[in-house]
């Protein structure tokens, strides 16, 4: 998505919102992996995966938003509807993982999920405002 918005925003704000997901996440992404490996565990979405779907329709939307600010909003209202699941898995993960290092990593990520989430809403309401 963060790639899409990277071509497809015209609002500078959004097109640094963008890329900072694209850095941020591909960090915390590393760092899952990574623990997966040291672990030696296949990650696997839970069951009822809220995030899968979203991410599917967030494509699916953005894709077939004209570039503008019709996009521009596009994609911040699906940044926050996901970062908000994504929180919300989060805190269901932590309070279900028996893994130390598992529940390290969850902590680590959800302040940065949260400030995503914080900066997508900020985003939205400035876009809400300016339309």
């Amino acid at each position: 998505a963060g790639a899409l918005a990277a071509t497809k925003a015209t609002n500078p704000e959004v097109k640094r919102f963008a890329k900072l997901m694209m850095s941020e996440h591909h960090a915390l992404r590393k760092q899952g992996a990574d623990l997966a490996k040291q672990l030696k565990v296949t990650p696997e979405p839970p069951a009822n995966d809220p995030v899968t779907p979203l991410a599917q329709q967030e494509t699916q939307a953005l894709q077939s938003a004209p570039k503008g600010a019709e996009f521009d909003k596009t994609y911040i209202d699906q940044e926050v509807a996901a970062h908000q699941a994504v929180l919300d898995l989060l805190n269901q993960a932590h309070d279900q993982a028996d893994n130390a290092q598992l529940k390290a990593l969850i902590e680590k990520a959800k302040p940065v999920i949260e400030k995503h989430l914080d900066q997508a809403k900020q985003l939205q309401q400035k876009l809400q405002t300016s339309a």
